[in-house]
């Protein structure tokens, strides 16, 4: 089954940090934006791993990631 799940990473003040808002808990740092993006890869396999040895159900993907300009004031 392949699912990809949606990712935000922010700069923090000394490095970046992934979260992953269907998997809350799923988090990941890194010095880099490359390097968090491939630690959240293996942490978001490692969190439903963990889900399914728990007997969780494991949600759907269902966040969307879109970019906006202000509205004119």
């Amino acid at each position: 089954m392949n699912r990809a799940f949606a990712i935000v990473i922010e700069r923090a003040d000394e490095n970046y940090a992934a979260y992953v808002p269907d998997l809350p808990g799923c988090v990941a740092t890194g010095p880099t934006p490359q390097i968090v993006e491939e630690r959240i890869r293996s942490t978001i396999a490692m969190h439903l791993a963990g889900m399914r040895a728990d007997g969780l159900d494991v949600p759907e993907p269902s966040a969307r990631v879109a970019y906006v300009e202000p509205a004119a004031a």
